[in-house]
């Protein structure tokens, strides 16, 4: 029985590179390692890529998920045609950091979106410096100046950005902090994360976020589109 990966990244966002052992190779190639600072794709945000570095030979990896038979392992897909580790080896595991905090900063920016407009989100993804939610609302007259105004406040506040956790049965009992429709929150280990922007929003979430808005950096609104009778579209983006 394979041990669950050690999630590095839930402890430390910004952790870059780990040094860990190959666990195994399973049979589509893809690569477990016993820790990894690398995100598995996951609540809308995609899984990290980067390099396993493994002696002197490099191995790039395409994207990052979770195993299908067992969510506690984490599978580092390789790119086609690269070399594969043998079980056992030491290896070095080192994201794409640029990509990787475009997307943290993003996540924490859907958040404040989140905040700015307060009505239940159906669906969102994270891109690289880009992002989207969307929102069962009805034609309100949504201004993209006036909110990406609201949305850049939020930022400018530079409120800290911190987890906490609560059980499973804590969550249950408060359905409000839930406001993601189209993604349950991380449950059934007994216990569920919790990103808190200090002072704005508290919400279930797996993903990996900035320490303080601030570093979100300047942010718009880019679209507003209608998905439907009460869906609305907002992609946001970073300047």
């Amino acid at each position: 029985m394979t041990m669950p990966t050690d999630l590095l990244f839930r402890a430390d966002a910004y952790g870059r590179e780990c040094a860990a052992t190959v666990v195994t190779v399973n049979e589509r190639g893809g690569i477990v390692l016993d820790r990894t600072v690398f995100y598995a794709q996951g609540g809308g945000q995609p899984g990290d890529k980067g390099v396993i570095e493994v002696g002197a030979q490099p191995i790039m990896i395409a994207t990052t998920v979770y195993d299908q038979a067992d969510k506690g392992i984490v599978v580092h897909v390789p790119d086609e045609g690269q070399p594969l580790p043998s079980p056992g080896a030491a290896a070095t595991a080192k994201l794409d950091w640029d990509t990787r905090f475009k997307r943290m900063r993003i996540h924490t920016a859907l958040h404040l979106l989140s905040c700015v407009l307060p009505f239940p989100v159906t669906g969102g993804a994270i891109g690289e410096g880009e992002g989207r939610l969307d929102f069962d609302i009805p034609d309100a007259g949504l201004d993209k100046e006036e909110l990406t105004a609201k949305l850049q406040a939020l930022v400018d506040r530079d409120a800290k950005v911190g987890q906490r956790w609560i059980t499973d049965e804590e969550l249950a009992a408060n359905p409000s902090l839930v406001k993601t429709m189209s993604v349950k929150p991380p449950m059934g280990s007994g216990k569920v994360r919790l990103v808190e922007i200090e002072g704005i929003d508290l919400q279930p979430c797996g993903g990996t976020h900035v320490a303080r808005t601030g570093e979100i950096g300047q942010v718009r609104v880019t679209t507003i589109e209608k998905k439907g009778k009460q869906n609305r579209r907002v992609r946001i983006g970073l300047i």
